[in-house]
C-alpha cells in the first residue's frame, strides 16, 4: 500500500537574487508572488493540503520569475497576483494545470 504524501502539492518559488546584476526572479516580484500565494492558500484553509515554499535558483531565470508545482512537475511564469490567483485557484485546488502561464520547456538560465 502507498503513502499518502504529507501534503497533496508544493509550489516552490524562485526568489533569488543576484548580485552581478544578472537577470533573476527576485527582480521580477517573485516574493510578492510568494507572499501571494501563501496568503490565498491560507485564506483557503488549505495550508495542510498545499505547502507553499521558497526556492533558490531553480535554474530557468530566463522565464523569471518561475515557480514550480510538485509533484506534478509543472513550471510556471507569472506576471502579477491575478496570475497567482489562476494558478492556486486551477491548479492547486481543482489539479487543472494552467496553459497561458507555462514556462516553456527549452526555457533556462
Amino acid at each position: 500500500m502507498a503513502a499518502m504524501s504529507y501534503y497533496q502539492r508544493h509550489i516552490f518559488f524562485c526568489l533569488n537574487n543576484r548580485e552581478s546584476g544578472e537577470n533573476s526572479c527576485a527582480q521580477h516580484g517573485a516574493q510578492q508572488g510568494f507572499n501571494h500565494c501563501k496568503a490565498r492558500i491560507r485564506g483557503l484553509d488549505m495550508a495542510g493540503v498545499v505547502r507553499v515554499n521558497k526556492a533558490g535558483c531553480l535554474d530557468r531565470c530566463a522565464g523569471g520569475p518561475v515557480a514550480v508545482v510538485y509533484p506534478d512537475a509543472v513550471w510556471y511564469t507569472f506576471v502579477d497576483e491575478s496570475d497567482i490567483d489562476e494558478i492556486v485557484d486551477k491548479h492547486l485546488v481543482h489539479g487543472e494545470v494552467v496553459e497561458r502561464l507555462l514556462l516553456p520547456d527549452n526555457v533556462g538560465r
